[in-house]
């Protein structure tokens, strides 16, 4: 329960300690429960009073309507119509035209906050939801789009695991009262009585599931005349808001302008630069050679100065709204393996100005590919495996530790004169105490050897240890993996009529993608080449060029690539020149 209690004064700092202790009582019964989505997510349910009051998921907790009820300004609220609710429940997301906006505006929000959702009328929220865009980019938007995705709603399973009570009636503010009053006013202007109206008034509380079909079809033309008038409204406001458009960048922060820098070069990537027929597609190589070519002069990418920080978490939000779809094709590469070019978001986004044509972008497309290129910088490793944790835990290093080389050597030079056991008439030998005899030598030369060299100590430690090796891709995160990283693997094989074929696999391991390569290779030596599934591998592809093109390959992954060698195998299958005359 502690534990609890300040995750959730650190997830809701708007809470007091006595209303965090109020939620999270000491004494009284708390029951967890798990659940899991249509999607199959688990979900972390905590119930109070027989009410569900938090849930979890993904480690971040979010308050369930039970508790909004309770605490109706804990999240900032945007109001809906009531007809609205009933979609909400069914599992649709809230789109900005079902947003009724305030003539104080809009709650400030940026990408992620966590919102709730109310019906017009009534403060006491129905939903609870996540802000796929910023008030600034909605409203820059004219109010188009998906505005919040929906998590949890009044009338769905989870208000269902509770009393199933109604959202209680709680008075608007002044500003969202005056909303209804100029709601009802333009309903009046549009020939209704007020009695027929299908949105309530501050005094009443309206159920959804007490409409009858007639007045859901009268709320609904209600509702599609607000949109319609909504969408009017929102044209001269969308050209008035060009003019200021200046003004509003300098008003946001650096790193508000680097997450709309990543919007903006994300959409137009997606929309003028990537084809269907270049998926699945490196991350990297999206991040890299497209999104990198579309960032307009005078202005660069970079994730550390964004708020997502890493590219993944930015491409996992983006595939949470269902724009793309981004799978692990090999252990530690993500691919995008799909992407809706036909939602709404996309279609919506107009190229700014000061950004690059995308016939320009086009025609320096692989160009612009090798400029981006960087090789990776890979590091080996160590892991201290079972057999080995006597000789490492003086130095405070457990099962699973992660070395590099030189802290291995410093630990065992470290070990070694700590126990004195260099050789007294010769320094170059070290003596076999009871430890390095279990975790160096073998059983048959146990009884046999009583000194070793210390380059032979090294080798022997580093034998034994696990190899492991860490990958730095540029601009991202560094990962380590387990085993040592597969070369390049070049090879030549003869097809019917004596024909030869280059082989190349495991280019995705090092960044670099299939498809690229290949394009690359064809230009240059004029010969046809195709991407098919690399044998003996799930999820990786391998290119096949006619002839032996191991110069032309070599000189490209060497050279223009800045690979070094020994992760290139192969090379010396090249042809040897100067023999026909």
């Amino acid at each position: 329960r502690r534990k609890l209690r300040s995750d959730v004064a650190a997830a809701f700092p708007s809470l007091s300690t006595e209303q965090v202790a109020e939620l999270v009582p000491n004494k009284e019964e708390l029951n967890v429960i798990r659940i899991f989505s249509h999607k199959g997510e688990a979900i972390t349910v905590y119930m109070n009073h027989r009410n569900p009051i938090l849930f979890e998921v993904e480690k971040v907790l979010y308050p369930t309507v039970y508790t909004l009820w309770v605490y109706p300004d804990l999240l900032p609220a945007f109001a809906t119509w009531p007809p609205v609710l009933q979609k909400l429940a069914g599992g649709a997301d809230l789109m900005l035209p079902g947003v009724v906006v305030p003539p104080s505006g809009l709650p400030q929000v940026q990408r992620g906050t966590l919102c709730a959702v109310t019906l017009l009328g009534n403060r006491a929220p129905v939903a609870v939801g996540v802000a796929t865009m910023s008030t600034e980019e909605m409203l820059a938007a004219g109010m188009k789009g998906k505005g919040f995705a929906v998590l949890h709603t009044h009338l769905d399973h989870l208000w269902e695991y509770g009393d199933k009570s109604s959202p209680p009636t709680l008075a608007p503010l002044v500003t969202d009262s005056a909303a209804v009053e100029s709601a009802g006013d333009e309903e009046e202007l549009q020939g209704k009585e007020p009695g027929s109206s299908c949105c309530p008034e501050p005094e009443q509380h309206v159920d959804i599931r007490d409409l009858s079909l007639r007045d859901r079809a009268t709320c609904a033309e209600v509702l599609g005349k607000e949109e319609l008038h909504e969408n009017r409204a929102a044209e001269p406001a969308e050209d008035a808001s060009t003019g200021d458009q200046q003004e509003a960048e300098d008003s946001r922060s650096p790193q508000e302008q680097m997450d709309a820098l990543f919007n903006q070069c994300f959409f137009y990537a997606l929309k003028c630069r990537v084809k269907k027929s270049d998926l699945p597609l490196l991350t990297s190589t999206f991040l890299g050679s497209h999104m990198v070519s579309c960032c307009p002069a005078g202005k660069q990418l970079d994730i550390k100065k964004s708020s997502y920080k890493k590219f993944s978490k930015f491409l996992q939000g983006m595939q949470q709204q269902r724009i793309l779809q981004v799978k692990e094709l090999s252990k530690g590469v993500e691919s995008i393996v799909d992407v809706d070019w036909k939602h709404p978001d996309i279609k919506a986004f107009a190229v700014p100005e000061g950004f690059s044509s995308a016939s320009a972008a086009q025609d320096s497309k692989s160009e612009d590919r090798e400029q981006v290129y960087h090789a990776p910088e890979i590091i080996p490793l160590y892991g201290v495996s079972t057999k080995m944790i006597p000789l490492f835990q003086e130095s405070g290093h457990r099962k699973g530790s992660i070395l590099s080389s030189s802290e291995v050597r410093n630990i065992i030079i470290n070990y070694v004169k700590s126990n004195e056991l260099v050789d007294e008439t010769n320094k170059n030998f070290v003596k076999v105490n009871a430890i390095l005899c279990d975790c160096l030598l073998d059983k048959s030369e146990q009884d046999e050897i009583s000194h070793l060299k210390w380059d032979e100590l090294l080798s022997r430690c580093l034998e034994r240890l696990q190899p492991l090796h860490q990958v730095t891709f540029s601009g991202q995160e560094p990962v380590v993996r387990k085993g040592n990283i597969e070369p390049i693997d070049i090879s030549i094989a003869q097809r019917s009529s004596n024909k030869k074929v280059t082989i190349i696999k495991n280019l995705e391991l090092y960044g670099l993608d299939p498809q690229c390569v290949a394009n690359s290779l064809q230009q240059k030596v004029q010969a046809s080449a195709t991407i098919s599934p690399a044998p003996g591998t799930k999820d990786r592809a391998q290119v096949q060029i006619q002839g032996n093109q191991i110069h032309h390959l070599a000189k490209m992954l060497l050279e223009e690539y800045q690979l070094p060698r020994k992760y290139i195998q192969g090379l010396e299958k090249a042809p040897k020149l100067g023999r026909k005359k």
